[in-house]
């Protein structure tokens, strides 16, 4: 039979400095790693110690291994969001690796300024910098070029960023680096109580969909194929055999001629795939 998870009352003998053995790190890195694909190697076992602690004082738990068998439990589904959140790493900033930025104004949109319609997907698009920088080059470029069919998803296995990237809504110092003439067009400055924040207008809000999803589901909710497909700084939390499974799902959803952008401490040299090398970080489905 099994004993009851030990919870202590607020106050009562509460441990306050947690310890974890590694048996008990083994326990919630491979669940984290079978149900979202993130790698954690031994070397994280602070972090874990760090990021938890305070979840398992709420929860009245002594030990991982209490919180392990109350993640399993009938709580598994709200409390695995809540763990995601909590262990995952989420710094992004506007139009991070400009490069790629250039390219999709010099070469992918000349491409479909035929057929005036592009799909794109910001896989990890954490607090939503890169999916709002991908509207900001669409909106510009189609400001004197008539009316585009621009559609964005933006997902992310957290719903805490993902609540973030939904309000637009951002610190003044978020956007220093960019142009001014850019923050006008493209931003609402807060006043009063608001003073030192900035709120992303409507004409980028309304391009974008927001939707969590787990890059290690079997399938994903695309339907129509992608030109493009940001995916970057995500596969570094994978393992190998993952991120060749996480490649060919990426270009099965790629229309022939479809790109993929990674990050730059990243890389698809060592991956059976049929996509084509572009530039660094940058790769061709070819067709």
């Amino acid at each position: 039979m099994r004993r009851p998870l030990k919870r202590t009352a607020p106050g009562e003998g509460r441990v306050t400095e947690y310890t974890i053995t590694e048996e008990e790190f083994q326990e919630i890195s491979s669940l984290i790693y079978q149900e979202s694909g993130i790698a954690l190697s031994g070397g994280k076992k602070s972090m874990l110690i760090s990021r938890l602690s305070r979840r398992l004082r709420e929860l009245g738990l002594d030990r991982f291994h209490d919180y392990y068998r109350y993640i399993t439990s009938d709580n598994r589904d709200e409390e695995f969001t809540r763990l995601l959140d909590l262990v995952s790493t989420n710094k992004t900033d506007f139009f991070r690796e400009q490069k790629h930025f250039e390219f999709m104004r010099e070469v992918i949109l000349p491409e479909l300024a035929e057929t005036k319609r592009v799909r794109i997907w910001s896989a990890g698009c954490s607090s939503g910098e890169e999916s709002y920088s991908i509207a900001m080059v669409l909106s510009d470029w189609i400001a004197h070029k008539g009316r585009w069919d621009c559609k964005i998803l933006a997902s992310d296995l957290s719903t805490r960023v993902l609540r973030k990237a939904d309000d637009g809504i951002y610190e003044l110092e978020k956007v220093k680096g960019l142009d001014p003439k850019q923050i006008r067009r493209h931003f609402l400055r807060g006043r009063g109580e608001n003073t030192g924040q900035i709120k992303v207008k409507p004409h980028l809000r309304k391009m974008i969909a927001f939707k969590r999803i787990n890059l290690m589901a079997e399938h994903f909710p695309i339907k129509t194929p992608l030109d493009l497909i940001f995916c970057r700084n995500v596969m570094i939390y994978f393992d190998r055999p993952t991120q060749a499974q996480l490649v060919a799902k990426f270009h099965h959803h790629l229309k022939p001629g479809g790109h993929l952008f990674i990050g730059h401490s990243e890389s698809l040299h060592w991956v059976e795939s049929q996509f084509r090398y572009v530039a660094p970080t940058i790769y061709r489905k070819e067709g």
